[in-house]
């Protein structure tokens, strides 16, 4: 089944879940704008699309903005109770997919339809994870997340299409 709602986490997914600081101590993330054609994927097919982050950071409210992702949770302790209340009342958990890479994604990752883990996850939160990426997070793992649930439900050459005759 095709999502109608794909999470993920950030550090460790999106960007390589390193910290950068530079002399001033301003913090640096680094994202890799392969994911956001992951975004673009599922915007052309109506999945909305949400961030989960345990940091609260306004660097990735601005990665956020700029994807125009449909939600942006930042600062979050307990990642389930925050897509409880995302879905509660508009998803199935069959209906959500989530990718994440470590312990604080495992209660998500057990709940959701589709679950992935990038491929430097431990793999101790790769058990938990129906789709294991070959990518690293930090590396187009969001993006191969999306392709491959697309391919799974023989969807890709239908959004390339979509995205192919916008493009005309």
């Amino acid at each position: 089944m095709l999502p109608k709602l794909i999470l993920t986490d950030v550090d460790g997914v999106l960007t390589d879940g390193g910290m950068y600081y530079d002399e001033e101590m301003t913090e640096l993330k680094k994202f890799n704008t392969s994911d956001s054609v992951g975004v673009l994927f599922c915007k052309l097919l109506g999945i909305e699309v949400g961030f989960i982050t345990g940091e609260n950071s306004p660097i990735v409210r601005r990665r956020a903005d700029k994807l125009q992702v449909n939600f942006c949770c930042l600062g979050v302790k307990d990642k389930l109770k925050c897509a409880e209340e995302l879905i509660a009342g508009r998803f199935s958990w069959d209906e959500v997919a989530y990718i994440g890479d470590d312990i604080n994604d495992i209660h998500l990752l057990e709940k959701v339809g589709v679950k992935g883990a990038p491929n430097n996850a431990p793999g101790y939160v790769k058990r938990y994870a129906d789709i294991h990426l070959s990518r690293n997070g930090g590396d187009g793992a969001f993006r191969e997340f999306v392709e491959t649930i697309l391919v799974n439900n023989n969807m890709l050459e239908e959004v390339l299409n979509i995205y192919l005759d916008d493009k005309k």
